[in-house]
Order: structure tokens, then sequence, then C-alpha cells
């Protein structure tokens, strides 16, 4: 027996419509709390635990998203052609690469000029479309071993650093560049392995077809999720390959657990990936049947993903421009022309941990009926093709 096709999408809307809540939750943070202009949230060294756990629950957010854009690709594939699904993720990746440096770049920074901008996660999903859009029409075999090699390979070029090599900085180190003497580019998502992980949830897409039995899907999903996380921690404790940024023994257990479950994001090192996509892998497999009100509020966002993340951007920006501006610090320093240095005009400017989590909590419910109102249209417009790249 198998269950609806509905159910099963409905249940990868749920985790992507929660890690897209939990990443308003950073982005807030960067705008609004004073931590984000004085130190890393998690370094044990200066941390707090609220704060720590406030950063380190949205390292889930990217790798989790990319990880399930995979498999929603493959899902689109049932109604497509190889050809005609090649053809969309091109263009669907080359449309996101754009938007990152165009209507994203200005909600990040409200730069009129476009003096300086950075190439993060939108840009991360637009260039791994692209490389998908080939790797679809290789065996399913080879997509693995690529994904796999991808994953688990690319620390061994951590060591490997041409410095101002735009190129390389692309693909594995990232960096900031100046061009025409005038305009900086960050990049803050080199494409590996990011191109690695949406691969791989391609792959597990076929887990989702109407033929594959639920209860052998969750028994899968299951164990390949305990194997990865089992893996995080030997590859973690063991400390010597899998992160460039080894974890420290501290004169507490608190500090040092921090340390532990604490590696590397940019770019995404092995253990990184492990520990993050082993737990959304256990969830996605525990939350086929989950149903009710809290559910259904989560899944809204998870269908309407692009949608939410343009509109939380702008509204998270336009708030802390008028926090800002009541703050004695005046909306202009909200306007950021430098992604290296974007708070170098807002010293002392920040605000308490529970005033970020009230920002987030009123962002979300201020979205939650947007969201609603697109994701109806969209249901009952399936007709107009440019709906499904929004």
């Amino acid at each position: 027996m198998t269950i609806p096709i509905k159910n099963r999408i409905e249940s990868l809307d749920l985790l992507k419509g929660i890690v897209m809540v939990i990443m308003a939750l950073d982005h807030v943070r960067d705008y609004f709390h004073f931590s984000a202009l004085l130190y890393n949230p998690t370094d044990p060294s200066q941390t707090s635990l609220p704060i720590y756990f406030t950063r380190w629950i949205t390292h889930f957010c990217a790798p989790t998203f990319c990880f399930l854009a995979g498999i929603s690709a493959f899902l689109v594939g049932r109604r497509k052609t190889k050809a005609e699904l090649s053809s969309f993720l091109l263009k669907r990746g080359i449309w996101l690469a754009v938007i990152e440096l165009t209507i994203v770049n200005f909600a990040w920074n409200f730069d009129i000029t476009f003096s300086s901008s950075g190439l993060a996660v939108i840009w991360s999903l637009g260039i791994s479309m692209i490389f998908l859009s080939a790797l679809i029409h290789l065996p399913k075999t080879w997509i693995i071993i690529f994904s796999c090699v991808v994953i688990f390979g690319h620390d061994l070029a951590d060591s490997i650093h041409y410095p101002q090599n735009f190129w390389w900085a692309i693909v594995h180190d990232g960096g900031s560049f100046t061009f025409f003497d005038h305009f900086n580019l960050t990049i803050l998502y080199p494409i590996i392995p990011w191109i690695g992980v949406m691969s791989l949830g391609y792959c597990f897409g076929n887990l989702f077809e109407s033929s594959y039995d639920p209860l052998k899907r969750k028994k899968t999903i299951n164990i390949i999720g305990a194997s990865t996380i089992s893996l995080f921690f030997i590859v973690r404790y063991i400390n010597i390959y899998g992160d460039p940024e080894k974890w420290i023994s501290y004169d507490t257990v608190l500090k040092t657990g921090m340390s532990f479950m604490d590696p590397n994001k940019y770019p995404p090192s092995l253990s990184y990936l492990l520990m993050t996509l082993g737990l959304g892998l256990l969830f996605l497999a525990n939350s086929e049947h989950m149903k009710g009100k809290v559910v259904d509020f989560f899944r809204t966002f998870g269908r309407v993903p692009f949608f939410y993340y343009i509109l939380h951007l702008y509204l998270i920006h336009l708030l802390a421009l008028i926090f800002a501006q009541y703050s004695g610090f005046g909306w202009q320093s909200m306007i950021f022309n430098d992604w290296g240095n974007p708070y170098k005009n807002l010293t002392g400017y920040g605000f308490h941990l529970w005033v970020v989590y009230a920002v987030w909590a009123a962002v979300i419910l201020i979205l939650y009926p947007l969201c609603k109102r697109f994701d109806n249209y969209k249901m009952n417009h399936k007709e107009k093709w440019w709906l499904s790249y929004l």
C-alpha cells in the first residue's frame, strides 16, 4: 500500500517551511542583536548558550533547503521529459543567480548604487541547479558517486589556497574582490560542495515515488539519517579530516561541546553536512504523517519559499531601518555599501536577545497571511507558467 503523493510532498513542505522560519531568526539577529557587531556568536570563549543556540540552530537551513531542492527537482521531473527538466533547471538556475545579484542584494543593503554585492545562498542554489541540469542526463549511480565524492572529498582542498584568485574563490575558498575600483563582490557560498548536496537530494527523489512502500521509505531514510549522524560524531571526534576548524577542549564541558558541535559553514565542511543533513533526514523520515494547525502553519511557508525569502529580507531590513532611526543612529546607518564590513557605522547599536525573538515572531506573523494568499493564488492558477519560477 502506498500513500498519496500529496502527503509525501506535504512532508517535504513541512521541513522546508520549518527551516525557512528558522532562517528568519538568523537574519533578524544579523540586523538587531548587538553580538552581530561584536563577535562570532558560536565562539565558545565569548558567547553564551542562548546566543550560541540562536545561531547554531540556523546551521540546518541552507543544507536542508538545498537537499530538498534536489528532491523537488526529481518530483518536478516526473511530469516532464529529461530534456524539459534540464531546460527548466537551467533557466531557473540562471534566474536565481540574477535575482541574487539584484533583488536579493538590494534587500540586504538598500544601496541604490549597488557598490557591493554578495554571492550567498540563492546564488548557490542557482548554480547548483545549472549543474544539476547537466547531471540528470547521467545514470543515477554516476550521480550518486559524483555527489558523494564532492561531499566527502572536497575537504581535501582545505589546505589549498590561491589568494585573490577569483575562480578558486568561486569554487571553494570564498573571499572578497574589488572590480572597476569601486565594486566589491563577496563570495560567501562557494559552489562546492553545494552542487553535491543538491544532486544527492535529486537521487533521494525516487524514495517519494508512488510505487515506493511508505514503511520501507521511513525505514530506509531513518537508517541513512542515523548512519549520517553517527558518522558525524566519528569524523568530528577524530578531529583530523572533515573540517578546517578543529574543535577545541575548553575548561568546561559546555564550551567544549559548543566547539564540537560547531563545524565550519563557509564553505560547508563534511562534518557540517553530516550533522545538518543527518538530522534533516531523521526529521523527514518521521514527519510524514504529522497533522494539525501547527503543521499547516509551517507548510504554508514551505510551499512558497521563494516568495517568503524575498519578503522576509525586505521586511526585516525595513524594521531594522526604523529601529536604527529611533535608536539615535539614523536610518541612513542601515544603508550598507560594504559586504565585508557592513556595520562600520553602527558601533554601539543592537538589542538584547529577547528583542530579536520578539521581532522574529512579528516578522513570521506578518508574513503568514501574505504567504497563505500567494499559496492559494498558485494553487488556483497552475496554468501560469511563470509561477513555477517564484
